[in-house]
Parts: structure tokens; C-alpha cells; sequence
């Protein structure tokens, strides 16, 4: 029997942000998102490691290059890169309790790389779950506290993710 395709993406990460974009075009069927926290990967790409400036500036005109030849919105670094995007991940992990993974996950990738807004900014994300129709009292209260049922469910599939072999895009 066939393993159905999953698609495991972190929303700090621009390589993601392109994956999550041509998804839905480029797969034959529907296929599960996994929000997962990178940075809990073996070997991530964190984008935080360049040895100089000329390095970060490479790697930035090499992004924005493939945003597009994928055709897509003009690219805008949000500041500060790369961001913490731990509370953002908490809200897409409950997106994902509540079936609207895909919607949460594509207003979130644009607002930080086409909008230019970092998702450690928790206006940035509460206006990416209103895009989808996410009550911003409910996303609070799901990630208001260490230990919640959203944080665990974080935690379990980012060490699932790890412990399957997924690796971070470079």
C-alpha cells in the first residue's frame, strides 16, 4: 500500500514558502501538511550560519531569483530574518486541528515573504489566521500555555518528522 505524500514545512523558511506555493498545482492528489519546527532537524538550514555578509547577500538575490522564475509575488525579506516563527507553527498546528492547515499555511508564507512581516510579530500571524477565518480569542487560548494539547502536538511531529528522515530544503 502506497504512503500518502505529506508535505512538512516550517513558515520560517522561504524554501518552504516556494514548496507550499507549488504544491497544490504540481501533486497529482491531495496531500497531508505537517507543520514542523526545523530548527529540531538534524543538519537544518536555519538560514543564520554564513560566514559574511557577501554569503546572506547570495543566498538572498539565489531566493528571490526562483520567487521569480516560480512567477510569483515579488519577494520582500521580512525583518528581522531569519524570525522565530515558534508561535506561528503553534497556530498552524491548531489550523491543522481544525482542517484549515493549507488556508493558515499560504496566508502565513505571503504575509512574511511577499507582505515583508515577520511571524514573531503576533499581529503579523493573527492576520494571516483572519485570512482564513481563525478567530484570534481561539488562537490565543490554544497557545497561551506551556504544555497545551497544540504545543504537544508541535513537539510530537516535529520529533516524528526527525526521527522519518525529513530534511530541511536548501
Amino acid at each position: 500500500m502506497a504512503v500518502p505524500a505529506a508535505f512538512y514545512f516550517d513558515l520560517r523558511s522561504p524554501e518552504a514558502y516556494f514548496a507550499a506555493e507549488r504544491a497544490l498545482a504540481v501533486l497529482p492528489a491531495p496531500c497531508e501538511w505537517q507543520p514542523i519546527l526545523t530548527s529540531r532537524l538534524p543538519h537544518a538550514q536555519t538560514f543564520e550560519a554564513y560566514r559574511c555578509e557577501h554569503e546572506d547577500l547570495a543566498m538572498r538575490e539565489s531566493v528571490e531569483r526562483r520567487a521569480a522564475a516560480l512567477r510569483l509575488q515579488p519577494f520582500v525579506w521580512p525583518e528581522p530574518f531569519p524570525f522565530d516563527s515558534e508561535f506561528a507553527m503553534l497556530v498552524a498546528t491548531f489550523a491543522k486541528r481544525i482542517g484549515k492547515t493549507v488556508a493558515f499555511a499560504l496566508a502565513a508564507f505571503r504575509q512574511a515573504f511577499a507582505g515583508g512581516h515577520a511571524l514573531s510579530e503576533r499581529d503579523h500571524v493573527l492576520i494571516a489566521a483572519a485570512a482564513c477565518e481563525m478567530h484570534p480569542r481561539a488562537i490565543l487560548q490554544a497557545s497561551a500555555t506551556r504544555g497545551t494539547v497544540v504545543e504537544s502536538s508541535l513537539a510530537i511531529l516535529s520529533m516524528r518528522s526527525s526521527r522519518s528522515n525529513v530534511r530541511s530544503s536548501r
